[in-house]
């Protein structure tokens, strides 16, 4: 069994005062509160670096840190340690006559499954174990945001992997690695998010990466296709044959890959059958003539069969796409990448593909090893990060496995996302 220390747990009597020390005095980042309704507790986590600490606070005067504090006062509760299979960590540990308080694995924060090892075999300590859930368990359900005149509902087309290192660039691994855990080959889990735009006419911004590739590429990203677009656009209640225009942040095979399918013939075609596929001049150029540096994301399966089958069309600068959305070009990430910006209503919408790929991906200088102008990357997303607050833009992210959109906010020079709530 191998554990890692995943959290210290610290049960609080007066919040408030907690975060005084934590947030204030040390200047800690405190996510958002996480309520587990069958503990009665409501769980703060702070980022210290690979590992965390939760404040616990009572949410009932019955819950198990009610009781606690009023015995012990408040303090060290627990430490947790996570592992990859719990149900075999338990099985080993009862093998050795270790005393568990659980015999099975129960729900935990963030989507865990937890057990406790009772302290009278912990020489007094009070250890929690924690597998986190999968991605698949994440969030995958269409998330429905009504704007102004306009619905926007963000899929899925899965999971997959990519390298922490990579993802997050210059920053060290102690301080990205408290908000996006790795696994045992430092990769993180990211999601992939088309953003449908249903309109005057219906939208789907980037397709995922599809169905194409063989089970060694899949190996190699850790792709898990268990839920896909597929079943997406259907709880959405909608077919590829809905689909009138197909728009591209950029052609990377993680957003285009699900731009194109294999008929029964093996011949490849375009996957919306009835779309006009709207791609950045520039993209498409540097797409259809990658270097040894951007070969490896630019897959010709996923996009040249567009223009075989005449339904590309290519645009030159900003401009509208259909009323009301509008792709304005962000650079960075490859020359010609760009985000598309919603209005409606006098409300307004972005969707940023990899300019903030990730909620995690807010400070300036968290931009990613992959981008190809790192300095134009920080500094478009400065100066949209100051937008999206001053406007209230709904900001889409397009990889971030539990966030589909939110609002950004800034408070004593950090920034954070409060979650957008979802239309049903």
């Amino acid at each position: 069994m191998k554990a890692i220390l995943d959290h210290v747990g610290i049960a609080v009597r007066d919040l408030q005062a907690a975060l005084t020390f934590y947030r204030d005095a040390l200047g800690l980042d405190v996510d958002a509160p996480e309520e587990i309704v069958s503990q009665h507790v409501r769980a703060h986590f702070i980022a210290t670096g690979e590992s965390r600490l939760e404040l616990l606070e009572a949410t009932a005067p019955d819950s198990a840190i009610a009781r606690y504090v009023e015995k012990h006062g408040p303090g060290l509760h627990h430490i947790t340690l996570r592992v990859e299979d719990i149900d075999a960590a338990l099985g080993q540990l009862k093998a050795r006559q270790v005393r568990l308080i659980d015999e099975q694995p129960r729900p935990g924060a963030e989507g865990a499954r937890i057990a406790f090892i009772h302290p009278s075999s912990a020489h007094g300590v009070l250890v929690e174990l924690k597998q986190v859930a999968p991605a698949h368990a994440r969030t995958v359900a269409p998330s429905h945001f009504v704007l102004g005149d306009v619905e926007l509902i963000s899929l899925s087309d899965g999971f997959f992997r990519l390298d922490g290192g990579s993802m997050f660039g210059v920053v060290p691994k102690t301080l990205w690695s408290a908000k996006a855990r790795p696994d045992d080959r430092n990769r993180i889990t990211l999601a992939m998010r088309p953003l449908i735009i249903r309109g005057a006419r219906t939208m789907i911004v980037d397709a995922g990466m599809g169905d194409k590739e063989n089970e060694k590429f899949h190996e190699l990203y850790g792709v898990d296709r268990s839920r896909h677009l597929d079943h997406s656009l259907a709880e959405a209640g909608l077919t590829v044959e809905d689909i009138d225009i197909v728009l591209a942040s950029h052609l990377h095979f993680d957003h285009a890959g699900g731009f194109t399918a294999r008929d029964a013939s093996g011949r490849l075609k375009p996957r919306f059958p009835r779309a006009q596929y709207v791609v950045r001049r520039g993209e498409w150029e540097d797409a259809t003539h990658p270097n040894a540096r951007t070969r490896a994301s630019y897959l010709p399966d996923n996009y040249v069969p567009l223009a075989d089958a005449g339904v590309l069309q290519l645009v030159d600068e900003d401009r509208s796409i259909m009323p009301g959305v509008r792709v304005r070009r962000t650079g960075g990430h490859t020359p010609h990448h760009q985000m598309i910006v919603i209005e409606s209503g006098g409300k307004a919408a972005a969707f940023v593909a990899d300019m903030i790929p990730t909620a995690a991906h807010l400070p300036d200088a968290w931009v990613m090893g992959y981008d190809l102008n790192p300095l134009e990357a920080m500094t478009v997303k400065h100066d949209f990060v100051r937008e999206a607050i001053d406007r209230n833009i709904l900001v889409f992210f397009e990889h971030d496995p539990g966030i589909a959109a939110g609002y950004l906010r800034e408070e004593n020079g950090k920034r954070s996302v409060i979650p957008a709530p979802i239309n049903h």
